[in-house]
């Protein structure tokens, strides 16, 4: 999506337990819910 918008350099990083210590985290967790960090640029 970020590529198709234009952005180049895309990376992503490592899964990121985003929800530790939530209230949902039991439920995140039976999902498998993760965020990514993620870099691009965009050429001028």
């Amino acid at each position: 999506m970020l590529e198709d918008s234009g952005f180049v350099d895309v990376q992503i990083g490592p899964a990121v337990d985003t929800f530790k210590g939530a209230g949902g985290e039991d439920k995140a967790r039976k999902f498998a819910v993760y965020g990514y960090p993620f870099m691009a640029r965009k050429p001028v």
